[in-house]
């Protein structure tokens, strides 16, 4: 009988181990290179999005906030624990640390953003398909930070 319960007790945990393993695959560490930051005040607040709804509804997959005590020349590498896929990152340099990007009356940013892959050179709002990735065969990005 005790053989059995042991017996048991391990095949449980082989399968739970199992399971934990694959699952740990199935996440990727995105690396997000942020460059041109102008100075370590405040906080960069990261956006992922999944697709061109969700970016036209401004409404992320995942909001992240970042410190910027680890800025070397005004470059920043962030970390993100994301599942195989596309997705589309935007970025705010909230350099007076209030959570959201400061804009004139006009509307236009007071403070740096920027979108992954993707330097914004007209003042026309990109699409979804403008910074979109594929962490499978590109789990490096680099977001160039704009200011006005």
């Amino acid at each position: 009988m005790k053989k059995t319960i042991v017996l048991s007790i391990n095949l449980l945990m082989g399968l739970l181990f199992i399971c934990l393993a694959s699952y740990i695959q199935a996440q990727r560490v995105a690396e997000i290179k942020v460059t041109d930051i102008r100075s370590a005040k405040g906080k960069i607040l990261l956006n992922v999005f999944k697709d061109n709804a969700s970016y036209d509804d401004e409404k992320p997959y995942k909001k992240l906030t970042f410190d910027k005590k680890e800025i070397i020349n005004g470059t920043l590498v962030l970390h993100c624990d994301l599942e195989p896929g596309v997705y589309g990152f935007t970025m705010v340099d909230d350099e007076n640390d209030n959570g959201k990007i400061d804009k004139n009356f006009i509307g236009i940013p007071k403070e740096g953003f920027g979108f992954s892959n993707f330097f914004m050179e007209k003042m026309k709002k990109p699409t979804f398909d403008d910074f979109k990735v594929d962490l499978k065969s590109q789990p490096k990005i680099v977001i160039k930070v704009k200011y006005m």
